[in-house]
């Protein structure tokens, strides 16, 4: 993991974590993440399922709620965050994370304690 990414641990149905390293970005002191895969990916499946959700930064796990945004207007402020944030290094997967698909599934991180934490 490095400076630009969160792990989001997600509780499948038979009570085990699994991890998944994701991309996230923080505007106005919110932090924001979103499935590469759309729809389709099980992890965000699982979180709609109001499955237990935490993410871990430097080695520090903390619980967190998944809150789906609506409000297209948001939605595009967080795809120039990860535009700027990811855009140089990464461009084509950030163009994936900013397709349609991808863009539907952007999640507030809520209750999250510790924001500062978060790699902005």
């Amino acid at each position: 993991m490095n400076h630009s990414e969160i792990v989001l641990w997600v509780r499948d149905a038979d009570g085990r974590w699994s991890a998944r390293t994701v991309w996230v970005v923080v505007l106005g002191g919110e932090a924001y993440v979103r499935s590469a895969f759309g729809r389709r990916s099980g992890w965000y499946r699982r979180v709609l399922r109001n499955a237990a959700t935490e993410v871990e930064v430097a080695g520090v796990r903390l619980s967190v709620t998944l809150q789906p945004v609506a409000d297209p207007a948001l939605v595009q402020r967080v795809s120039g965050a990860y535009r700027t944030k990811y855009g140089l290094s990464w461009p084509g997967p950030v163009e994936s994370m900013n397709g349609h698909e991808a863009a539907a599934t952007t999640m507030r991180l809520a209750d999250v304690g510790q924001v500062s934490q978060l790699p902005a």
